[in-house]
C-alpha cells in the first residue's frame, strides 16, 4: 500500500474542500417526504454542474473519470465538511448506474445514465423478499415471458425509498427449474407501471425509509432486461460488487467523522462534568477503531487503484463498520441518558441515528452471514451447515 498522496491528489483535495465550503447546502436535509427527494436531486444536480456528479464514472458517460483514490478523497472531504450524502440517490449512483455502464445495452445507457447523473431520477432496489433477504438466491418472485414483455407477480420488502423512486433495479425468477442461482433475471422496472403497489414501513426511528412493494401482473418490456434472461445472478454480483466498492470508502470516512462528533458532544454536553477517565478511554478506543476501519478502506482502495477487483475482501470492512457504528451510537446514548428518548429535541440526529443505524448489521447481509463469508471464502474454513 502507498499511504502518501500524490501532488495532483493533494490539489484535488484542496479543490474539493474549497468547493464544498462554498457550495454545500447550509440547511438541514429534510429527513423524509417529497422534500427529501427534491433536496437530494438538487444536490446531485449541483455536483454534476460543477464536475463532481460522479467522481469515478468514466468520462464517456459524463463522469469525472478519476481514480478510486480521488473518489475516496471526495468521500473524506464530504464527511469532514458534514455535507449531504447522496441520500435516496445512492442506488442510482452506486448500483444501477455502474451496472448499466458495465452490462447494459447502448439504448439503456443512453436513456438512463444521463438522467441518473444529472439528478433527474431516483432508483430503488428490488432484491430482498420475505424469506429471501440475506439469502438472496432464495428469491421467488416470478416473471413469465409473454411476447415481448415479462409479466411479474410477487412481493419485495425492505425497499429503500421505493415511494419516491422513478425506477427499480429488480431480480425476478424467470425459470423455476434451473436451481438457486440460475433462472434469475435482472430487470429495470418503471415504478409508474400499472400493478405496482408501494406500502411504506414505519421504523423505530420514526421514518419510512423502507417499503413493501407488491406486483400484480406488472408488464415490463423485455428490452428492460440487463444482461441475458436467466443470467441475472451474474448481473447481481456486478451490482453488489459496485455497492461494496463504493460503501467501503464512504463508510470509513463517515464513521470517522461521527466519532469526532461524539467527542465534540462529550465536550459540550451538560453531562460533561460527569465524564470520567473510563469514559474518555472508551472514546479513545472508538477513535482508534475508526482509524482501523479507515485503514481497511485504504487497503480496498489501494487494491482497486491497481486494477484488481474488490471481491469478498470487502466483507471485512462492511462487518467492522456495522458493528462499530452500533458501539458509537451506544456510547452516545449512555452520554445523553434520558434525553435519548426525545425526538425532535436538541439531540434529534443522535436519537434517530441510534435507532436507524441498527440496520447496518443487517443491510446487505447480516453480521452472521458476513462472518460465514469470511470464514469460508477468506479463511478457507469448512462449512458448518
Amino acid at each position: 500500500m502507498e499511504f502518501s498522496f500524490s501532488a495532483s491528489e493533494k490539489l484535488f483535495r484542496e479543490r474539493v474542500r474549497d468547493w464544498l465550503a462554498e457550495s454545500a447546502p447550509k440547511g438541514r436535509r429534510p429527513p423524509r417526504g417529497p422534500a427529501m427527494r427534491d433536496f437530494d436531486l438538487a444536490w446531485q444536480r449541483a455536483k454534476f454542474e460543477s464536475g463532481f456528479g460522479a467522481i469515478s464514472w468514466p468520462k464517456e458517460y459524463g463522469g469525472a473519470g478519476l481514480s478510486p483514490v480521488e473518489q475516496m478523497i471526495w468521500y473524506e472531504e464530504v464527511a469532514r465538511a458534514r455535507a449531504p450524502t447522496p441520500g435516496c440517490l445512492s442506488i442510482a449512483l452506486n448500483h444501477a448506474g455502474p451496472t448499466i455502464m458495465t452490462l447494459g445495452t447502448p439504448e439503456q445507457k443512453a436513456f438512463h445514465l444521463p438522467k441518473i447523473l444529472g439528478g433527474e431520477v431516483v432508483w430503488c432496489q428490488g432484491f430482498s423478499e420475505p424469506g429471501a433477504g440475506s439469502d438472496l438466491a432464495a428469491l421467488r418472485m416470478g416473471a413469465v415471458v409473454d411476447g415481448d414483455h415479462l409479466v411479474i407477480n410477487g412481493q419485495k420488502v425492505w425497499t429503500s425509498h421505493a415511494q419516491y423512486a422513478d425506477y427499480q433495479e429488480t431480480l425476478v425468477r424467470t425459470d423455476q427449474g434451473l436451481g438457486r442461482h440460475k433462472g434469475i433475471t435482472w430487470v429495470i422496472i418503471d415504478m409508474k407501471t400499472p400493478g405496482i403497489t408501494v406500502r411504506p414501513l414505519r421504523t423505530i426511528a420514526g421514518d419510512e425509509h423502507f417499503n413493501e412493494v407488491f406486483y400484480d401482473n406488472v408488464r415490463v418490456p423485455i428490452s428492460n432486461v440487463v444482461g441475458e434472461l436467466n443470467e441475472g445472478w451474474k448481473v447481481a454480483m456486478t451490482t453488489l460488487a459496485n455497492e461494496r466498492a463504493g460503501a467501503t470508502a464512504n463508510h470509513g470516512a463517515e464513521l470517522g467523522e461521527l466519532v469526532e462528533q461524539l467527542i465534540e458532544l462529550a465536550r459540550s454536553s451538560i453531562h460533561s462534568s460527569s465524564i470520567d477517565d473510563a469514559f474518555v478511554s472508551r472514546l479513545a478506543k472508538l477513535r482508534t477503531e475508526a482509524a482501523a476501519l479507515r485503514s481497511l478502506s485504504y487497503a480496498m482502495i489501494s487494491r482497486a487503484n491497481r486494477g484488481l477487483p474488490v471481491g469478498v475482501e470487502a466483507t471485512l470492512p462492511f462487518l467492522f463498520f456495522g458493528e462499530l457504528q452500533q458501539r458509537v451510537r451506544a456510547l452516545a446514548a449512555e452520554l445523553l441518558g434520558g434525553e435519548m428518548l426525545e425526538f425532535d429535541g436538541p439531540w434529534d440526529s443522535w436519537v434517530r441515528g441510534f435507532f436507524a443505524d441498527r440496520m447496518y448489521v443487517i443491510a446487505g447481509g447480516s453480521s452472521e452471514v458476513r462472518r460465514n463469508i469470511i470464514a469460508e471464502r477468506i479463511l478457507g474454513l469448512p462449512r458448518s451447515y
